[in-house]
């Protein structure tokens, strides 16, 4: 599986709030936090600039992660060239 390296903003007010590891080819669902490169956020699932809460935190398949909220955020570097 081939990984790669996006960036992960605020929908509203374009903050960027993660560099994250994505693995495969399907879209952004989920974050597993030991994927997470560079997080720009406090911890709280809230974007720094806007306060909006973006993602819920869960455990999925046993390991902590954040469910993104759709619409709340958008990716840079998820095409495959």
């Amino acid at each position: 599986m081939s990984v790669r390296t996006i960036s992960i903003h605020c929908a509203k007010c374009r903050v960027l709030l993660y560099k994250y590891h994505k693995g495969g080819r399907g879209g952004l669902v989920k974050c597993f936090l030991d994927r997470i490169v560079e997080d720009r956020t406090v911890g709280d699932l809230r974007c720094p600039g806007c306060g909006r809460e973006f993602a819920r935190a869960q455990m999925i398949q046993g390991r902590p992660a954040h469910k993104i909220i759709q619409g709340k955020v958008y990716t840079k570097g998820m095409s495959k060239r």
